[in-house]
């Protein structure tokens, strides 16, 4: 069925769109004629140098990644058509499950379509009235629509946030919870490993700290920071020298560094995975993720964990890259991680920016509002494990010209 033009609805939409239009925030999206990699073809442009992917170990077209998936579907079909806890789970769901509880130094794992549902489902599912919610205040959207679903289902769950890394506030957030006396059960603190916007990492230890001292629990989605971080990629607590076992939950995803295809995990306590699976709505009414990517994930995890040079490698194209587009000019927020956010203003620029570095050969997209604040608009320019010299140095050429 198709609305009429003369809806009220087509109206209002079309209205909205002609506006992004004539402010030059209008989006596009740009169609991939080939698998993701250090280069990518583009339909209209060619074949373009990728510095927008989260494919930070340059897995996702690895070899033995893809055969995984299609050894996957070659024994189990497309997948159960229906949610485990009708149709049962696949093996490949149970290893896969065992490997990230491993890889992330917790007692077990549960796995979801995307870490959106992981975010949809930990904090609806394990927080109950009484409690209350301490979150960064940059913190990931799926984060804080998991929040909003939270206090929305259960009445009387609070919920409250902190100045970014800030931990004088943070202080603040959990005296004042401590004080009030509708704060009867749980206090929850939440942040991401890495905030993807702007590619720099939560003081960890200090929230470890106050989260003990304030009798916290602290949920990490390391979402940029697994495969990333740390001497072996265990993510940010390992770049902190703590140990996984330090943090009280998990949330992440396979569709960044471990894999690229899709998927996302809550790693923790077995008895709160358990909850997750008896409770949880995206669990029970939702079906796995797709075998082959059980399949490919694993084998993504087992290539990370058996090949440390990755994590290497991927820290010195960082180095390489951060130091290039410094000696051209460019204010790119300083961090340890392999987003380099390249701040420009305002969005209309961004976009325009990132147009014409397309028009060069380079693939790097600009972020606005509201994705970003106003006039904080930039170039996230992505780093991976796959790109050779030559690549950063097409790079820092391009982004020369601009």
């Amino acid at each position: 069925m198709t609305i009429a033009t003369e809806h009220a609805f087509a109206a209002r939409t079309n209205a909205i769109l002609a506006d992004l239009q004539d402010k030059g925030e209008y989006k596009r999206l740009q169609m991939i004629e080939g698998p993701m990699g250090p280069t990518v073809k583009l339909r209209d442009y060619g074949e373009c140098l990728c510095f927008c992917s989260n494919n930070y170990l340059g897995l996702a077209n690895h070899p033995e990644v893809v055969e995984a998936g299609l050894q996957g579907i070659r024994d189990f079909g497309a997948g159960t058509a229906s949610v485990r806890f009708i149709c049962g789970s696949f093996s490949p769901h149970e290893r896969l499950e065992s490997r990230i509880a491993q890889l992330m130094d917790q007692e077990a794992s549960y796995t979801f379509v995307s870490c959106w549902n992981a975010n949809e489902a930990i904090f609806p599912t394990l927080c109950d009235p009484g409690d209350i919610i301490i979150s960064d205040e940059l913190n990931h959207a799926s984060i804080i629509d998991g929040i909003r679903l939270a206090t929305s289902i259960k009445k009387g769950i609070h919920k409250t946030v902190y100045k970014h890394a800030d931990m004088n506030s943070l202080r603040e957030k959990l005296e004042t919870a401590r004080a009030n006396p509708d704060v009867s059960g749980v206090i929850w603190v939440v942040t991401d490993g890495v905030f993807s916007m702007e590619g720099d990492l939560p003081p960890l230890p200090e929230i470890r700290a106050l989260c003990t001292e304030f009798d916290a629990l602290l949920i990490v989605d390391d979402s940029h920071g697994t495969g990333v971080m740390g001497e072996t990629g265990r993510g940010v607590h390992e770049h902190y020298g703590m140990k996984g076992a330090e943090i009280d939950f998990f949330t992440g995803t396979l569709g960044k560094a471990l894999g690229g295809g899709a998927g996302g995990f809550i790693a923790g306590p077995k008895n709160a995975i358990d909850l997750i699976v008896q409770r949880g709505r995206p669990t029970l009414f939702s079906n796995a993720l797709p075998v082959t990517v059980a399949y490919s994930a694993d084998k993504a995890i087992e290539i990370l964990m058996r090949e440390p040079e990755r994590v290497q490698k991927l820290r010195d194209n960082v180095a390489k890259a951060r130091e290039g587009i410094r000696k051209i000019g460019f204010d790119c927020l300083e961090s340890p991680t392999a987003i380099c956010p390249i701040i420009v203003g305002e969005t209309s620029k961004a976009i325009s920016m990132s147009k014409r570095l397309l028009e060069l050969g380079v693939f790097v997209i600009g972020f606005g509002y509201p994705v970003v604040p106003e006039g904080e608009a930039r170039l996230r320019v992505q780093i991976s494990a796959a790109h050779e010299s030559s690549h950063i140095d097409g790079l820092i050429n391009a982004l020369s010209k601009l």
